[in-house]
């Protein structure tokens, strides 16, 4: 295990039943300066659309507002969708972010779900199942500074080049949200780091680990990132009993919502999922939470963690 973890917080603006909206925002704003003043490395936005499950649809432009409200934690997006915006627009706005905020910006790319998102944005399903690699390219020719042109099948544009160009050289950091071999494998080949999901358990990340190294083109160690749900209490059964009373409601309600072909998004059994999340994170005392954390750092070798709150 390494001398120190990296510490985040992952911002779901999860909206809890009797919550507003304006309620969640405000908390996330609260929780990132929390964060800030705890010793946090850093803090990441999530981005959802039409469901409580998180109530921020674009985590860029929450976390401009965190950078102007938080002077030296890093802010990042967990993930910017790619499926359902355009890869120029998400580079220039990532770049501009680069230089004002001194390099303390991160941008986490996903391919997101085939969700309605992709009928409302006007992108399609195409977009989802065949386009990430075309986006996702044209994202990265951006953020290192090349000029750049849309040749494919999607994106069709002359020769630009795009200002500004990146402060953080050789490009801002990007990580790649992978719960899928398909996403995995387009990241490994790019050499992109991952953030691995929290419905995975140590076992299953260190087998996208593994995947990810027999892919990747060069034999390079990028420095992976694990998100997981973390509450600490006095006791385990306390803490215990707070995840178990609260959670449920919440992924009910929030992940609500409908596929791009109109059909209803089926979900886990939010009683059973939240019954896996407290056995396979740190959730409990202290001394439960540190023995977990050291655990999965032993058996994954990650010791980059995102606490979702």
């Amino acid at each position: 295990m390494p001398d120190r973890m990296r510490f985040g917080a992952l911002l779901l603006s999860g909206q809890f039943p009797g919550q507003t909206h304006t309620q969640v925002l405000d908390a996330t704003i609260a929780a990132a300066v929390a964060a800030e003043n705890a010793g946090f490395d850093d803090v990441w936005i999530a981005e959802h659309h039409f469901m409580t499950y998180g109530v921020c649809p674009s985590a860029i432009t929450l976390a401009r507002h965190l950078l102007g409200a938080t002077r030296r934690i890093t802010v990042g997006t967990a993930a910017s969708v790619l499926t359902t915006q355009h890869p120029i627009a998400l580079a220039e706005q990532t770049l501009l972010l680069d230089q004002v905020s001194g390099g303390r910006f991160r941008l986490r790319v996903g391919r997101g779900g085939p969700w309605i998102d992709l009928d409302v944005s006007g992108t399609g399903y195409h977009r989802y199942d065949t386009g990430l690699p075309e986006a996702l390219d044209l994202l990265l020719a951006v953020l290192s500074g090349a000029m750049v042109r849309g040749t494919g099948p999607l994106f069709r544009f002359p020769a630009v080049t795009v200002v500004p160009g990146p402060r953080t050289l050789p490009r801002p950091g990007v990580v790649a949200a992978a719960t899928s071999t398909g996403t995995l494998h387009l990241a490994a080949r790019r050499g992109l780091p991952l953030l691995l999901g929290m419905h995975a358990d140590d076992a299953g990340k260190t087998t996208m680990l593994d995947h990810y190294a027999d892919t990747a083109a060069e034999r390079a160690d990028p420095p992976h990132i694990s998100a997981g749900l973390a509450f600490v209490a006095d006791t385990d059964d306390e803490a215990t009993a707070v995840i178990r009373s609260r959670l449920p409601d919440w992924l009910g309600l929030g992940l609500s919502g409908s596929h791009a072909d109109g059909q209803p998004h089926r979900t886990r059994d939010p009683h059973e999922y939240t019954g896996v999340l407290c056995r396979i994170h740190p959730v409990g005392s202290p001394e439960r939470c540190r023995r977990r954390l050291a655990r999965s750092a032993a058996r994954t070798g990650l010791s980059d963690l995102r606490c979702k709150c």
